[in-house]
């Protein structure tokens, strides 16, 4: 028979070892624009005020990963390398979406260096 004090504890430590694969499984909700593809990226680069809208939502990208992250922080960065960074990603996977290019951004001048796990 179980003890009734402990099964508030045993309940809780068996669902915190199912938890990591449970969110793992969980989709990535990412708030950003309606069009996150890298068409959309190539398109701006002719509408300074859509760009620099991209550029500023990628730099809060990189904050917020600061913020989950405080051991492996994205050091000072410009808006020109995010730009060159994007370019680059977008050339290579016109097919891509330019906010993985931001999390790619991020494990390059994180330190980290490997891919987010999704």
């Amino acid at each position: 028979m179980w003890d009734k004090k402990w099964t508030p504890t045993l309940l809780l430590t068996l669902c915190m070892l199912g938890a990591p694969k449970a969110w793992a499984a969980m989709p990535l909700k990412i708030l950003g624009f309606e069009d996150m593809s890298c068409r959309a990226w190539v398109k701006s680069k002719d509408d300074a005020e859509q760009r620099q809208q991209y550029v500023a939502w990628i730099r809060g990208v990189l904050s917020g990963h600061n913020y989950a992250n405080p051991g492996q922080q994205v050091s000072a960065i410009s808006s020109a390398t995010v730009e060159q960074f994007v370019n680059r990603f977008c050339a290579e996977k016109p097919l891509g979406q330019f906010s993985d290019a931001a999390f790619r951004l991020s494990d390059q001048f994180s330190g980290r260096n490997s891919p987010i796990t999704k």
